[in-house]
Formats: C-alpha cells, sequence, structure tokens
C-alpha cells in the first residue's frame, strides 16, 4: 500500500475549512447508521453505474465475478473508501486520494481489515500531478468539485489524469433553487440527514459548466444523467432528472 502523508496542499484543491470539517467526521464513515448513512443508502445506484459504465466503455465481461480487472482506477476525495473498496473488489487496481489525513487512516484500517489492497495517498489530486503519476483508465470524481476553490481547473488538471481510451465520471449537484431546498434546506436542517454546512449552495455546479470544462480538457462528455431519491421506498434510482444530484461521463479518445 501507498504511505500516506500530511498533504502539502501547495495547489489545493480544498478549502482549509472543508478539510477540517470532513476530518471531524471521519470516524463515522463505515457506520451505516451514522452520519454517513445517506451515502451508504446512495452508494448502491452509484456504484452500479460505474461498474456498467466501465463494462460498457472497455468491452468488459460483466458476467465475470471481477470485471475491472487489469484497469487502473483513481477515486478521488475518496474519503473513508466507500467506493474505493467496492471498485477493488471489481478487480480494479485502485488509488484513493484525500485530503484529509484522517480520512485516509480510515479507509487504510478499513482496508486491511477486509483483507483489501488499495493504495491509499493522503494528498490532493493536483499533487499526484505534480509527482508525474497516473494516468489512469478509470477516474473517478465523485462529490468532490462542489468543494474545492477552482472547479474550472479542478476539472481541467483532473481530466489529465485520464489515460488514452479512459473514462472520467463527475457526480454532483446542480445550482438550481431545488437543488439549494432539497440538497441544503432539506437534506441539512429539515430531516438532518447531514450536518448543517455540509454544502455550500454558491458552489454548485450546473451541468454545462462541468460538460464544457471537461470538453475543453479534451474530455467528450455524454449528456448529464440525474440520481433521485424516492421517499416511498426510501431509496435511490437513476433518472431523468438532473436537477439536483447528477453524473457526468466522459471519455478520451485512444
Amino acid at each position: 500500500m501507498g504511505q500516506t502523508a500530511t498533504p502539502h496542499l501547495h495547489r489545493p484543491s480544498l478549502d482549509p475549512d472543508e478539510v477540517a470539517k470532513f476530518t471531524a467526521m471521519a470516524d463515522a464513515w463505515w457506520d451505516p447508521k451514522g452520519k454517513f448513512r445517506p451515502l451508504h443508502k446512495f452508494n448502491p445506484v452509484r456504484l452500479n453505474y460505474i461498474r456498467q459504465a466501465a463494462v460498457a466503455h472497455f468491452g468488459l465481461d460483466d458476467t465475470a465475478r471481477q470485471p475491472l480487472r487489469g484497469l487502473t482506477l483513481l477515486d478521488i476525495g475518496c474519503g473513508g473508501g466507500l467506493v474505493s473498496e467496492p471498485m477493488t473488489r471489481l478487480g480494479a487496481t485502485v488509488t484513493g486520494v484525500d485530503a484529509s489525513e484522517a480520512n485516509i487512516k480510515t479507509a487504510l484500517t478499513h482496508a486491511e481489515q477486509s483483507g483489501l489492497e488499495i493504495d491509499y495517498r493522503a494528498g490532493t489530486a493536483e499533487e499526484l500531478i505534480e509527482a508525474g503519476e497516473g494516468p489512469y483508465d478509470i477516474v473517478l470524481n465523485l462529490e468532490v468539485v462542489e468543494h474545492v476553490a477552482d472547479p474550472g481547473a479542478f476539472l481541467t488538471d483532473t481530466a489529465g489524469l485520464v489515460a488514452p481510451g479512459g473514462m472520467m465520471l463527475v457526480a454532483t449537484l446542480n445550482k438550481t433553487p431545488k437543488a439549494f431546498a432539497l440538497a441544503v434546506v432539506g437534506a441539512e436542517y429539515v430531516l438532518g440527514w447531514l450536518p448543517r454546512g455540509t454544502h455550500d449552495w454558491s458552489k454548485f455546479l450546473k451541468p454545462d459548466t462541468v460538460t464544457d470544462a471537461l470538453a475543453s480538457a479534451g474530455l467528450s462528455p455524454e449528456p448529464p444523467q440525474g440520481i433521485s431519491y424516492s421517499p416511498i421506498s426510501d431509496s435511490w434510482r437513476l433518472s431523468g432528472d438532473t436537477g439536483v444530484n447528477y453524473m457526468v461521463l466522459a471519455r478520451r479518445d485512444k
């Protein structure tokens, strides 16, 4: 496994107060009934989408136990490893990077307990670039861009980590009144799904902002894919509604 180190944050993708906020919550990452319960509920639909997108993009065998075997994958802002671990189980060689050393320690501990080999790094995607690491077949950029200081520069930089013939998935929140009502007021203040202050609506991004940045960086983005919550089934599903949560899949030509 890669060594963990205190990130230098020469070109930080997270503001210092964002790092501190998520460091304080790190111990709760793997508690499905704790602070990150909404993420645990959200994870299945997202993981299935990543798997299906990768299988289709690389022409893989979807019936295989580890269809992603032989592919390298970077999980940016990996947190406690809720995506890195399933991707490893699917066969990918995974690198997870997070600006919070506490998150990385949580992820390392859980991976070791689970018998999984994952290269976790305390630092930023920008530092990986400066170190000359990558590129990667799959780059996951999930719920990170709405926390960075310069989204355009961040998307451009991280797009550079996608290998020829590879793909990137960006997941974030739309900058709409609906997203403010549901993701901020509803999720944080009414339902208490997330700690208050988790999201800053002013940093939410419209899909065109994301796709334009990725296209300018040399990737070919697809139309955004919406994800919606059903209060009746208490579950998330793919939908045509991109008004709150959405994902953008982008590919790099060989």
